[in-house]
């Protein structure tokens, strides 16, 4: 089933998990659009610097610190996700609550994890 998906904090940097997680979200037949600090592109997909309109997104996974994830709160929020995944490193309690509030799931935990063992 595919589950649009906005990693945010996406890089080229293959050595970056937001990278992998691209990778394998594509391999797995989800789409994907990605939005980080520089434009670029991981295999089809282009990175975006800015915040976009994007229609029916399913998952946030998010691969930024708290300090870096203030400006897109919400933002994420208004995109009415169905969860919002944070991966480590990217706990935030505050964005965690927003969630709960508006109706959105939020899950601590790792994406290249929940692709690897059948739970995305």
């Amino acid at each position: 089933m595919n589950k649009k998906t906005l990693v945010l904090g996406a890089s080229e940097n293959p050595s970056r998990y937001s990278n992998m997680a691209i990778k394998r979200l594509r391999a797995h037949g989800h789409e994907v659009v990605a939005i980080g600090r520089r434009k670029g592109k991981v295999t089809d997909v282009e990175i975006l610097e800015k915040k976009a309109d994007i229609p029916n997104v399913d998952t946030v996974t998010i691969y930024m610190n708290e300090q870096n994830q203030k400006e897109f709160e919400d933002y994420i929020i208004s995109l009415k996700p169905k969860r919002i995944i944070f991966n480590p490193g990217a706990e935030n309690y505050n964005l965690l609550l927003k969630a709960k509030r508006a109706g959105i799931q939020p899950v601590e935990a790792c994406t290249l994890v929940m692709l690897n063992t059948s739970q995305y």
